[in-house]
């Protein structure tokens, strides 16, 4: 199928201006997408939901013209209050205080409802999978106690290695801050209560997480029910003004914000969500508030360092490599290519952030910065310019650092994997339909919301059947459905 002929790739669209709120599925407003072809929208824009990859796991779908009948938005109302948690936050609390007064041979925990269990709700139970004798000690680790989601097409949850949550820890200790906004960081949120607790620190820190089982085990002033590709607080105004206070708390000084999006997320949406974030810290009423930059560090793979310079182009990305403790590949001390690719960005200094030379990596006197170890000094482009923490090489003919593994290809004119097809050179941009550059580097990606989606590139279908794929903060239009041919 011709690059013209192919239906357009679905974008958000936001900064838009309307009289209407979106409407509202289980995860609270929706997000308003639009398909571009050669750098104009195609067909009609539509709402889906901002946190879920499949229509199975949130059908919610409306065109952004459509008509919706009284009765259909009631039904739509009773629906969403179907799927909310079945206690409120404040119930959990309550919950939680009983459950600690219980004698440790009656503290009980449901692994199959991931709940705790107070006694007379055992019989419902009775056929689950149970955990007997929950310490206190398990309940100030949570993370320990309740599953990992790990269900890639909805919110895959994977959490930080001892090893990388110290490190982010002891960054924090080091800069002086005082109050951390854990977003999407439930790990990092516990270790700074333990440490908190046990007066190793004196840190407050704020949890603000999609997964409402955290609410089970801290109080409404720990933490928010909050889904960070719609800027949505879960629990209303009074969750909005936790945070808001947490953040203006001392004019705003000594706090940062530490996040760890799925990496499956739109940027455009966490950008946009971060930017209010900012917002709020800015309304402290400083002097100095709209010259300064509340401090950040954005937990992401490396591959979209340039989708996130667009948005925030002050900030930074780091050669520490973040590890998970349950992610099968993203492992610290993998050689080549089977490191993991996730790095820091952050608006801090990087002169300032010290990164453990026992762990491979060095300070480079030129960047004024620490790198790892293979990362060498390129002195034609005046910096150390490896990205995955293998040694990259120079091309004098792309003018840049690329992959040891590349070479130059005279028919796509740019250096690129040995083994790739130069069939698809003269496909040029999805966009505009220009020869000379990817939809990647398009000067009009920014049309109808700030740009098109980076994603695996379209395949050839056969047959089109339009349906929407979703995903916490990707999305998607799958536009066909191929048959394998029997042979």
């Amino acid at each position: 199928m011709a690059e013209s002929q192919r239906p357009g790739v679905a974008v958000v669209v936001l900064d838009r201006e309307s009289s209407a709120p979106p409407p509202r599925c289980p995860h609270g407003p929706t997000l308003l997408f639009a398909r571009l072809l050669q750098g104009k929208e195609e067909g009609r824009r539509f709402y889906a939901c901002s946190a879920c990859r499949e229509r199975k796991d949130c059908n919610f779908f409306q065109w952004e013209d459509e008509k919706v009948s009284e009765a259909r938005l009631s039904a739509r109302e009773t629906y969403n209050q179907s799927h909310q948690p079945s206690f409120s936050h404040r119930d959990n609390v309550e919950r939680y205080k009983e459950f600690v007064t219980l004698p440790l041979s009656k503290r009980t925990f449901c692994k199959e409802c991931q709940q705790l269990l107070l006694p007379p709700e055992w019989g419902r139970h009775s056929g689950h999978q149970l955990l007997s004798d929950v310490s206190v000690a398990q309940l100030k680790r949570p993370t320990n106690l309740l599953s990992p989601l790990e269900n890639k097409k909805t919110n895959a949850q994977y959490l930080f290695t001892d090893r990388s949550c110290q490190f982010l820890l002891d960054l924090i200790v080091a800069h002086g801050f005082k109050r951390v906004l854990c977003v999407g960081t439930p790990r990092l949120h516990e270790l700074i209560k333990f440490q908190t607790s046990s007066k190793q620190i004196c840190i407050k820190s704020l949890l603000m997480d999609i997964d409402f089982r955290y609410s089970q085990f801290y109080t409404e002033e720990e933490f928010c029910h909050y889904n960070m590709f719609n800027h949505h607080f879960f629990a209303g105004e009074a969750a909005y003004e936790v945070c808001q206070k947490f953040l203006q708390q001392g004019k705003g000084e000594e706090v940062i914000v530490v996040t760890d999006p799925p990496f499956g997320g739109l940027v455009e949406a966490l950008a946009f969500s971060f930017k209010k974030l900012f917002a709020m810290w800015r309304q402290t009423g400083g002097t100095d508030a709209d010259s300064k930059e509340l401090s950040m560090l954005w937990i992401f793979p490396y591959f979209f360092e340039s989708r996130i310079l667009e948005f925030f182009p002050h900030f930074t990305m780091l050669d520490y490599q973040v590890d998970y403790h349950n992610h099968a590949l993203y492992k610290h001390g993998k050689s080549g290519r089977k490191q993991s690719p996730v790095r820091i960005f952050t608006n801090l200094s990087p002169r300032l952030i010290v990164l453990p030379e026992e762990e491979g990596y060095r300070f480079c006197s030129l960047c004024q910065r620490y790198v790892s170890l293979e990362n060498q000094h390129c002195k034609i482009c005046n910096s150390c310019t490896s990205k995955d923490g293998r040694q990259w090489k120079h091309c004098y003919l792309c003018k840049k650092c690329v992959k040891p593994s590349w070479i130059h290809c005279s028919i796509c004119d740019k250096c690129t994997l040995p083994t790739h097809s130069c069939m698809n050179s003269d496909i040029g941009c999805f966009i505009c339909g220009s020869a000379d550059h990817k939809r990647t580097t398009c000067p009009n990606r920014h049309v109808a919301g700030r740009g098109d989606r980076d994603g695996t590139k379209a395949r050839q279908k056969k047959k089109v059947n339009v349906s929407v794929m979703k995903t916490t903060g990707t999305k998607k239009i799958r536009t066909a459905k191929q048959r394998k041919s029997k042979k």
